[in-house]
């Protein structure tokens, strides 16, 4: 009869560590820093534009909804370096990236200097965004 027993609980503990297993990676997953990387296309003859605001302001308003600039890029490719801005945000997880993003769109001095840039038209044309984590292989990690 005990050779019957065992197998059950053998059974019992392989699913008991795989959920615990399944619930340390959810959990895992959702406390781990995520990284935004995002391009900006300006409008034609804005990226003076679009890099004052970033400099004036929007850095100063990130940084008060918890969002951590990690790097402003802009490409070396001649065509694309007329128009395009790119950048990476680092965020605890996707969760406060999401809450960040709301508070930082609801801000009313946000409003304000969008209005103002925008004033004679708008200076973004485009916006592209990716959420990532590091590889277990990263030197980030």
């Amino acid at each position: 009869m005990s050779k019957l027993v065992k197998p059950a609980v053998v059974s019992f503990f392989s699913l008991l560590v795989g959920f615990s297993v399944s619930l340390f990676v959810n959990t895992s997953a959702q406390d781990q820093v995520v990284y935004e990387l995002r391009t900006y296309t300006a409008t034609p003859g804005n990226l003076d534009n679009l890099h004052a605001r970033f400099r004036d302001h929007t850095t100063r308003i990130f940084a008060k909804h918890g969002m951590e600039v990690v790097a402003y890029w802009t490409p070396t490719d001649e065509e694309k370096s007329e128009d395009t801005l790119i950048y990476v945000l680092k965020h605890a997880n996707r969760e406060a990236a999401d809450a960040s993003w709301s508070a930082f769109i609801q801000d009313p001095e946000w409003t304000a200097v969008s209005e103002a840039s925008n004033a004679n038209g708008p200076i973004l044309g485009g916006i592209e965004r990716e959420y990532m984590i590091a590889t277990d292989y990263s030197p980030m990690q």
